[in-house]
């Protein structure tokens, strides 16, 4: 009973206080799929009124195949603290048929652009674009997959998908392996302003990688870019180490959106204490600046290796220094 009690509250996104710092604003876990609180992979928008999240969900996953049953969850708030899921985004196409799941966002033109991932390809899952009026059904682009990179310097994947617009231009910000497929990294490819996001207005803008794992709390892994501009420059937080190492957050600074330095070489934003909602990992971020400018970075975390995925949030502020976390 207890334990029916407990996920009951996480599904319906209630903040939890606890000594830590980084005490949540929301703690949302989507329930529906797996019958515990699973939800990975957040990005916000600001749309028609509402707050929508999309994120990764497992729908069903089959015990022998670990990267199987992958989708997106849709969210909505009125107040980014209180969530309730209104939808998903299955796999459609034929290319997505083994699943589809981190997702990227922008508002353009009137509509939600949603840059996703396909998934259980291994190097051959790249990123693909779909369109909404209504920010819950979703057409896809008719040139998907978008993007996926070349050169001997990676693997041909592409994940994790960033779309910002900075200096009359789109960037696509993605996560791609080695050649060994051992490394995770940042890559980057633009297109010009006006675009219609199709595959044949991507250019890979880089023949290396724009950001890989250098610092011992970074592992083997740099991925999950989330990008802002402030400050006359561009501010990216990622994901340092693989799931559960722990991830957690970093920040670098760019003024080019290409060439990027670390702000710092210790974690932005780190894992929980032992005993903590987050303590196995504080990972892949969103960072989202809401229309009265204020931003909030939205997180996902676990206290348990992955067994369980919460998503929470907290509110950035900034400085001549750049961010810092605000607190309560």
């Amino acid at each position: 009973m207890r334990n029916t009690i407990l996920l009951f509250f996480l599904a319906n996104c209630f903040a939890v206080p606890y000594a830590h710092a980084q005490k949540p604003r929301m703690m949302f876990g989507d329930t529906t799929g797996t019958g515990i609180p699973y939800s990975k992979d957040p990005v916000v928008v600001n749309f028609k009124g509402k707050y929508l999240m999309y994120f990764s969900i497992r729908k069903f996953p089959e015990r022998d195949k670990p990267m199987s049953g992958w989708a997106i969850g849709i969210a909505e708030s009125r107040n980014l603290t209180d969530w309730k899921k209104i939808g998903e985004i299955l796999p459609e196409a034929e290319y997505e048929k083994k699943g589809l799941c981190a997702p990227g966002a922008l508002l353009k033109d009137g509509k939600v652009h949603l840059f996703y991932q396909t998934y259980g390809n291994g190097p051959k899952d790249a990123i693909c674009h779909a369109t909404s009026e209504d920010g819950i059904h979703f057409t896809r682009n008719k040139t998907n997959p978008i993007f996926r990179p070349a050169g001997d310097w990676n693997n041909g994947r592409a994940i994790d998908a960033e779309v910002y617009f900075y200096k009359n231009k789109y960037f696509l910000y993605f996560a791609t392996r080695d050649p060994e497929g051992k490394i995770q990294m940042q890559g980057v490819a633009t297109a010009p302003a006006g675009s219609n996001f199709d595959k044949q207005d991507w250019t890979q803008a880089t023949a290396q990688p724009i950001l890989k794992p250098e610092l011992p709390w970074e592992g083997e892994c740099v991925e999950g870019a989330s990008v802002i501009g402030r400050n006359g420059k561009l501010y990216m937080f990622y994901a340092g180490a693989y799931n559960n190492w722990p991830q957690q957050i970093g920040l670098a600074v760019s003024e080019d959106g290409i060439k990027w330095e670390r702000a710092t070489d210790i974690p932005f934003l780190p894992n929980g204490k032992p005993g903590e909602w987050n303590s196995s990992e504080s990972g892949h971020p969103c960072i989202f600046e809401d229309t009265d400018g204020k931003t909030y970075l939205f997180y996902q975390g676990n206290p348990d290796k992955g067994k369980s995925w919460l998503l929470s949030n907290v509110e950035i502020g900034w400085n001549a220094k750049g961010p810092y976390i605000k607190q309560d």
